[in-house]
């Protein structure tokens, strides 16, 4: 089975914060001692489905600063995910944690800003925003991942998370095939030449069914991120916007994962100059707390009625003002320091690298990614491109006992998925390209000797 991310918290030490890009430095064998108790107690206390665990799997968190994670035992490890994209200005980064130190508020209140929102929370009144019809339809993508809340889990695809609520789910939702250039689906087969064409192609039939005449709004990552880092071809964005503005639908751009920074421009959609109609986003908006927000014209706002003293859709935590106070200072950390800059530059000469390695190793089928967001593709056999999540497991345990924390990403678990703070150094990019490559050479070996 692949892991999940070692990232499970038992404490989070708050003083003192500063930079810190560290190489990794390994005390006890992980999991040490520590962690393995904590493991054992974790199982009497936490449901069985929510943390994986193992004899070797996983860590337990104490602190982390920095591109730095220490461990329950003392082992210092450079986080290559971000915990999971949210610290792209670094964890405990200073301004930061100052604006969420205990002040004079009360634990709600406060000024509002858009508060909890995920990808597919707009969903319900979406569908009146340009068309006034009531189009209750949504188009989401083959390959997605929005989130797991009802709204957002039927905009999800993956049968591991909607199995279980299948029945439970809105049937107004059409799924499109995303364009992936390296496993391009089967439905686009027999249509235009150009992957991103066919899909664009593939979406206007859907739109011309009898279903597709109750869509009203197309929700995309323009990147996707547990997908499995899948870029799409360019101009393919542009092409969908376009499509929308045509065919009189909402566009929206779920950038929880890519966004602010995280590709090389503040927003992923930016690099065709698109501009949706809704933009989600959330992990980078506080690098800490949980705060996100959806971000829409003023037009596509206006399908919410104004409040008469109840709110349509709304949480009891809406516009928490310390995590607000988080997302104001995040923002200003990722603009002060030009973090979108940062991933720009560091990212490209990062792309080099892991590219160069993936064309020395067999087991990678491809290396993809933009910014400081990057995927590698493993495989049993390059010529089937046969996904080989074993060896993605293999290869992140390996990587942890040596003080370097990956995640396992797309649909079949086998690419393994950076997403490096924005901030780490130069040289730990450099070493994290050696790392995979020593690790890489040390699988092939034992697969030919098994």
């Amino acid at each position: 089975m692949t892991p999940l991310p070692a990232a499970t918290s038992v404490r989070f030490a708050m003083s003192q914060p500063a930079e810190s890009n560290q190489p990794p430095r390994i005390r006890v064998r992980p999991p040490g001692p520590v962690s393995s108790r904590l493991a054992r107690r974790l199982t009497g206390v936490e449901s069985r489905n929510v943390t994986f665990i193992a004899e070797d799997f996983p860590i337990f968190w104490e602190k982390a600063r920095g591109s730095n994670v220490w461990d329950a035992d003392g082992n210092r490890y450079v986080d290559l995910t971000a915990g999971f994209g949210v610290a792209v200005a670094g964890h405990r980064n200073r301004r930061i944690v100052s604006a969420i130190r205990p002040r004079r508020r009360g634990p709600r209140g406060g000024a509002r800003t858009p508060g909890h929102c995920g990808g597919s929370e707009v969903g319900r009144d979406h569908h009146r925003a340009d068309t006034g019809t009531g189009r209750p339809g949504t188009i989401a993508f083959s390959g997605a991942y929005h989130g797991l809340t009802f709204g957002a889990l039927a905009v999800t695809d993956r049968a591991l998370f909607r199995a279980p609520f299948e029945q439970q789910l809105s049937p107004h939702v059409l799924r499109a095939p995303y364009p992936h250039p390296y496993r391009p689906p089967e439905a686009l087969v027999g249509l235009s030449a150009d992957l991103g064409d066919a899909a664009l192609e593939a979406v206007h039939g859907l739109l011309d069914t009898a279903a597709g005449a109750k869509v009203g709004a197309i929700i995309i990552e323009p990147i996707q991120g547990r997908g499995g880092d899948v870029v799409p071809p360019p101009g393919f964005l542009a092409g969908l916007c376009s499509l929308c503005r045509e065919r009189d639908l909402v566009l929206i751009a779920d950038e929880i994962y890519t966004g602010l920074g995280r590709t090389g421009s503040l927003f992923a959609f930016q690099a065709e100059s698109v501009t949706p109609d809704i933009v989600c986003v959330g992990k980078a908006l506080s690098g800490s707390l949980p705060i996100s927000a959806c971000l829409g014209t003023a037009e596509v706002m206006q399908a919410w009625p104004a409040s008469d003293g109840e709110a349509v859709h709304t949480s009891t935590f809406l516009g928490n003002p310390t995590a607000c106070a988080a997302a104001v200072a995040s923002l200003k950390e990722i603009q002060r320091r030009d973090l979108a800059g940062r991933a720009r530059r560091e990212g490209r000469r990062w792309l080099v690298g892991l590219a160069e390695l993936g064309e020395r190793h067999e087991a990678v089928g491809d290396v993809r990614g933009r910014g400081l967001m990057a995927g590698l593709d493993l495989v049993g056999d390059r010529e089937t491109r046969q996904p080989d999540a074993d060896l993605a497991g293999r290869v992140i345990r390996k990587a942890l006992r040596r003080g370097w924390i990956l995640l396992p990403g797309g649909p079949a678990g086998n690419v393994i998925s950076l997403s490096p703070p924005l901030t780490i150094s130069r040289e730990l990019l450099d070493a994290s390209v050696e790392m995979l490559d020593e690790i890489l050479g040390e699988v092939a070996t034992d697969r030919h000797s098994a």
